[in-house]
């Protein structure tokens, strides 16, 4: 509140409310309360007739939060549900709420500002000064259901693009000339059901236009212009990475819900990561919540089982003031702690464990935060059906349909502004994991007893996109009035187009559906037949005896107009320091203390602890390890009860750094594919076994400017994965991630962000390697050479500095990855870290700080490339690719060089007993300087005071 100017409240007090309609009995309501919704450990309650107001104490201001009609409330359902175990039937429906107690000098005007900025988000909730009116039970007014006719046929350009504006439909004016055509042909105006249907399969979000569309590439540099035509970014660079790798071990890539690769002769494994930064921008703990729930199902949607999540979360730095936000962004610690949430809540409560991820703070983010998830699967081979048949059943599972999550694939496919709550709050979702684990747990039943043809999830897009993709090559006819609502009142386009949580699409032969049916009850999971595939390819929609939607699947899936874009690139020159920046060793120290304490650098544990990552008890290497549990792991190892009688695993890390991206995103895609092929690898993945996925995040695809950056990022994609030999297997875009402020018209776009998420297979988890030094006495090696590669990097970020000189590519990577993971599975090697942000010194500090021990190193033993004059700032914050810092005990240094031989690695130092960093210069092996362990690692968990601690140098 003081951030808001608001200093007169002492203290505050928040108590749970639930509303309770039905004919209940005082019992009855103190069964509910004793055994339900009290914790009697923390918490007492109280209950009392909605006529009768809570009073509220002297010197106290009340504030009352619910949720709007129609928004999932999953806290309520879940009462509903377990009322009915308890034998409560009574209980006709329930809704959750939140009263805020504000104790001291608080003026009326300022608790509506506490409220509208602090405790409710009007996107999905509404408050009240005082009692809220109980609004359980109560159906939304009725109006009447049917398709509508929009009228197109007549339309000119104006009046076209004025339907998509209006509509939401994202479509710019070739795509509505061609569904404008298209239904002049049919001879008749489209119904709003099939407006909206192709709307969402062509919307960006779903249809990927701009990676699949004519790109005019314009790339200006000394050397002079080269112009160049690619056809479909997609084709070109991604798919085509994968297509001349063909790895044999690639199961699918870019067909399924997810990607799928061998695992053991039994077992197969996916891996999916999605974005969702457009909710999460409008309703943090929603947005990610479901972000989660999505990728979730995107694992169950190739039949497999969820073994681990990932996340990776950019926010704006959190200590900006209110007032120097754009009109109509939430505050970033509000979106951060709402994200956090989300993802927790759903996690925790699936059972699924939480293993890999970062958090990256940046003011690119402030309106437009970033919320990637990522899941892994594991399935029997050949045990994932593809292809529905004529007259297979389309049968709908778990959750019921309501309005929640209207035009999220639209939605997610344009800018943001100061108005978008208003304008597209609808798109927001609301997830229910408890629904979704009994839907997972009895969908991993049906597919051991091959009940099914296909399976898809409900996402993006809903049962249009769902249903649609699923019978592309079939035709389906589907009957809109049998899909379950959770209240009365749904027109047909937003039955169709709904993107209501827990939902998954099953073709299903008729003779199987009284199995299924079982299956469903056993788990407490509702299924619902609302159609058949046919043998037409058209799709058909009816709701009662009107047929509300008639459309050719090929002009729905094939019919879009191919996008036409232009790119531009020309590399930015950004300023370099004249000379040294340091000038004695305590500067490099102070520095070192300075990355350290960096919001993006620092200690996460209090984000990580949230999470399990204990769960199903299969993580052999943790978010956190060392003699206290609290170094950066470097990746996840996994080893899936499935496989328990054996012991092959499975490493889950990322690389992700947008600084390198506003230098050259090339370059940020080669780092990023680096890195996380070094994370996996220095955990005990086998190089010539690994995945990876892309996910780019980027601003306007129709300005030159950006969209050249993405070419730029895909080329580095290409040539990237081709060096080390890891196949792409699956992908996302989410574009468009600009806000436009309302006041000043300033258009501004997040930094150029692309993950790379990498799984390997891990041949022995017997012989995995953590971050933290084990032994005194040990040697300290230094694997891969160093270049002086400062651009974007934390030490010049430090010093107010960009650069040019960004990390390109590791020639020797890929042998140094092979190398050292033969000398990893031969036991030579106690710990291996990898150096990324902040470099070797960095990386030194982090195993020091993980094992409880201290290093001795000298700067003058460092594999270099060039020799730039191994001025000691650069050989110790140098970012450059293709490098791991490795701890060998004494008896194995001979066979760790041999190992070694053909790759540059020296020895640069030892393990002591002494909790110290100690760091000799290259003339003379005099010390630079020497760091106590606790002051790293003060520093590390974010307790350094002073005015420069954790941010950039002005």
């Amino acid at each position: 509140m003081a951030a808001l100017g608001i200093r007169g409240v002492q203290r505050a007090v928040r108590c749970d409310l639930f509303f309770l309609r039905g004919d209940l009995t005082e019992q009855e309501v103190g069964r509910l309360r004793d055994e339900l919704l009290v914790d009697p450990v923390v918490q007492r309650a109280v209950w009392r007739l909605a006529a009768e107001k809570s009073p509220t104490p002297p010197g106290a201001v009340r504030v009352e939060v619910g949720l709007l009609q129609g928004v999932t409330d999953s806290v309520a359902d879940n009462l509903y549900a377990r009322a009915r175990l308890l034998g409560v039937s009574g209980l006709r429906a329930a809704a959750s709420a939140q009263s805020y107690l504000l104790f001291g000098a608080l003026t009326p005007g300022e608790a509506h500002t506490v409220a509208q900025r602090l405790l409710c988000n009007d996107v999905i909730q509404h408050y009240e000064l005082g009692c809220l009116s109980p609004q359980v039970g109560i159906d939304p007014p009725l109006t009447e259901i049917r398709a509508e006719p929009v009228p197109i046929v007549g339309l000119g350009d104006q009046g076209l693009l004025r339907v998509s504006r209006e509509r939401l439909l994202s479509l710019d004016l070739a795509e509505m000339r061609a569904v404008q055509a298209y239904f002049a042909g049919e001879g008749r105006e489209p119904t709003d059901v099939e407006l909206e249907s192709i709307a969402q399969t062509w919307s960006e979000h779903c249809g990927h236009k701009t990676f699949k569309g004519i790109v005019e590439y314009v790339e200006s540099s000394d050397e002079g212009i080269v112009r160049e035509r690619i056809d479909s970014l997609l084709r070109t660079y991604i798919q085509a990475a994968t297509q001349k790798i063909d790895a044999p071990w690639v199961r699918s890539s870019f067909v399924d819900d997810a990607g799928i690769i061998d695992f053991t002769e039994d077992y197969e494994v996916s891996f999916k990561v999605e974005t969702h930064n457009h909710p999460s921008a409008l309703e943090p703990f929603g947005g990610a919540n479901t972000g989660i729930g999505g990728v979730v199902r995107d694992i169950m949607g190739v039949s497999a089982r969820p073994i681990a999540n990932t996340d990776v979360l950019c926010f704006g730095p959190l200590g900006i003031e209110m007032g120097q936000l754009p009109s109509g962004v939430l505050h970033p610690r509000r979106i951060y702690n709402g994200v956090v949430s989300g993802i927790e809540d759903y996690g925790n409560k699936m059972g699924i464990p939480t293993v890999n991820g970062a958090i990256v703070f940046d003011p690119g983010y402030i309106a437009n935060p970033l919320v990637y998830c990522g899941c892994v699967g594991i399935a029997p081979c050949n045990s994932h059906p593809r292809e529905p048949r004529p007259g297979d059943l389309i049968v709908v599972l778990g959750g019921r349909t309501g309005r929640d999550g209207l035009h999220g694939a639209t939605f997610s496919s344009i800018e943001l502004t100061h108005e978008t709550g208003e304008t597209s709050g609808g798109a927001v979702q609301i997830g229910n994991p408890i629904t979704e684990k009994m839907m997972l747990d009895a969908i991993l039943v049906a597919r051991d007893e091959r009940l099914y043809h296909a399976i898809t999830d409900c996402g993006g897009g809903g049962l249009s996109s769902a249903v649609s993709e699923m019978g592309e090559a079939t035709g389906v006819t589907v009957w809109l009035d049998k899909v379950p609502l959770k209240y009365l009142g749904l027109q047909p386009w937003e039955i169709w187009l709904s993107e209501a949580q827990e939902r998954m699409i099953l073709a299903v032969p008729p003779e199987n559906e009284s199995r299924l049916g079982r299956i469903c009850q056993d788990h407490w999971v509702e299924m619902s037949v609302i159609g058949r595939f046919t043998g037409d390819r058209r799709l058909h929609l009816h709701y009662g005896d009107e047929t509300v939607a008639d459309l050719s699947m090929a002009f729905l899936h094939k019919g879009i107009p191919l996008r036409k874009l232009e790119a531009a690139w020309t590399r930015p020159t950004f300023a370099e320091p004249d000379g040294p920046i340091w000038s004695v060793g305590a500067d490099l120290a102070q520095d070192l203390l300075q990355i350290l304490a960096h919001p993006n650098v620092r200690s996460k544990e209090d984000v990580v602890r949230r999470y399990d990552h204990e769960v199903q008890g299969g993580t052999v290497i943790k978010p956190f390890v060392g003699v206290e549990d609290d170094g950066p792991s470097d990746a996840a190892v996994l080893r899936p009860l499935e496989v328990a009688d054996s012991w092959p695993g499975l490493a889950v890390g990322c690389g992700f750094n947008p600084a390198y991206g506003t230098i050259d995103p090339y370059a940020m895609a080669i780092a990023a594919i680096d890195e996380a092929v070094r994370n996996v690898v220095a955990v005990g993945a086998d190089p010539e076994r690994i995945a990876i996925l892309d996910n780019f995040c980027w601003g306007n695809p129709l300005l030159p400017d950006r969209m050249g950056g993405l070419v730029r990022a895909c080329k580095g994609c290409y040539d990237g994965a081709l060096h080390y030999g890891t196949p792409f297997i699956s992908g996302k875009d989410s574009l468009n991630n600009e806000f436009t402020d309302g006041e000043t018209g300033q258009q501004v776009a997040i930094p150029p962000s692309l993950l790379i998420s990498a799984l390997g297979i891990v041949p022995d988890v017997r012989h995995t390697c953590t971050m933290d030094l084990k032994a005194a006495g040990d040697l300290v090696y230094l694997v891969g050479e160093t270049r002086k590669e400062l651009g974007g990097s934390f030490y010049y970020r430090l010093h107010g500095l960009v650069g040019n000189s960004v990390p390109g590519i590791a020639q020797a990577g890929p042998a140094t990855a092979r190398a050292l993971h033969r000398a990893i599975g031969a036991g030579l090697v106690r710990a291996c870290h990898d150096c990324s942000e902040g470099g070797l010194a960095v990386a030194l500090a982090e195993m020091a700080l993980a094992g409880g021990l201290g290093i001795e190193v000298a700067l003058a033993a460092i594999p270099v490339a060039d020799d730039h004059g191994r001025e000691p700032d650069w050989l110790l914050f140098s970012e450059s690719n293709g490098r791991y810092v490795v701890e060998v005990p004494p008896e194995a240094a001979a066979a760790f060089e041999v190992q070694m031989s053909q790759v540059p690695c020296a020895r640069i130092g030892r393990v002591v007993e002494t909790p110290s960093l100690t760091v000799a210069n290259c003339q003379g092996h005099e010390t630079l300087f020497s760091l106590p362990l606790a002051t790293i690692k003060e520093a590390w968990r974010g307790h350094l005071q002073g005015p420069s601690v954790g941010r950039e140098r002005d």
